[in-house]
């Protein structure tokens, strides 16, 4: 390439490295913008009556005197945690039955599993809510549990997760002797962490800010979610502070805020597994 034509790139490429950063500023802005609007309205809170604005954690204090903020809290924790546990274990044997067992209608039923994830849950909520009651479950945090303990897309992950592992550990163990559950249990679900650990993180996310099926399920306030319990914070009509709900808003992004953080490393790897092979 003559010195001239390189010369005649250069300004094209300092325009396209300038819109790229524009971009990326405005992504970021659009992305954090939110969250950061969010923050400073919780400690500036203004004062109804005199209608002077303050800046402190007042609005902070304020969530813990209004609402029972701890009790909410452990409701989610148990909720959330159980759920994630729960999911990354039925979506693992579910999973590994998926790709490594033969059966008839194996196709048919991967498909119709497949399928329920194209169903909105405003459809089923009502059929489940029926089921819940008629079980004595109704307004317990086990009408929250139960029902979310199947996943199709974790069910879908790990069986891809299973098919991409060599099917030889698994000869080589029964060979060995190992009955099919130490075969599973011993041997491919250690090596599927990876695919467990996206299904366990973002089971927690979705969970942890879940507001429809507890507002459906629930009705006493000692079993409220942290997201349910927030949405008393508004008071009647709409008549609570803004700077206090969004305090709340803070207070429950925390969690979700640590799993990310703690769970972003198994998480890339989890997303990347199999990438070059």
């Amino acid at each position: 390439m003559s010195t001239q034509a390189v010369e005649a790139r250069r300004p094209w490429q300092g325009i396209g490295t300038i819109a790229k950063y524009v971009v990326l500023l405005l992504a970021t802005f659009v992305t954090l913008g939110p969250v950061v609007w969010t923050l400073i309205t919780a400690l500036t809170p203004t004062d109804p009556v005199t209608h002077v604005t303050s800046v402190g954690g007042s609005a902070f204090a304020d969530v813990f005197a209004k609402i029972p903020v701890w009790l909410y809290v452990w409701n989610s924790a148990l909720v959330t945690l159980l759920v994630a546990l729960g999911q990354m274990l039925s979506a693992a044997m579910a999973g590994y039955v998926f790709a490594r067992f033969e059966f008839r209608s194996k196709r048919v039923l991967f498909g119709l599993i497949l399928a329920t994830m194209m169903v909105p849950m405003q459809v089923t909520i009502v059929p489940v809510f029926m089921l819940i009651r008629g079980m004595g479950l109704a307004d317990t945090l086990l009408a929250l549990i139960i029902p979310a303990l199947p996943t199709a897309f974790g069910t879908f992950l790990m069986r891809q997760f299973f098919m991409g592992l060599p099917a030889e550990l698994g000869e080589a163990a029964a060979i060995d002797g190992a009955g099919p559950w130490r075969v599973f249990f011993s041997v491919y679900l250690p090596l599927a962490t990876p695919g467990l650990a996206i299904v366990g993180i973002l089971a927690f996310n979705y969970h942890w800010n879940e507001f429809f099926r507890p507002l459906i399920m629930t009705i006493s306030e000692q079993n409220f979610t942290l997201p349910l319990g927030l949405v008393t914070l508004q008071g009647n009509l709409g008549t609570g502070s803004v700077s206090t709900v969004l305090a709340g808003v803070i207070i429950s992004m925390i969690p979700a805020l640590l799993v990310f953080i703690f769970g972003q490393k198994p998480l890339r790897e989890g997303l990347t597994a199999g990438v070059g092979k």
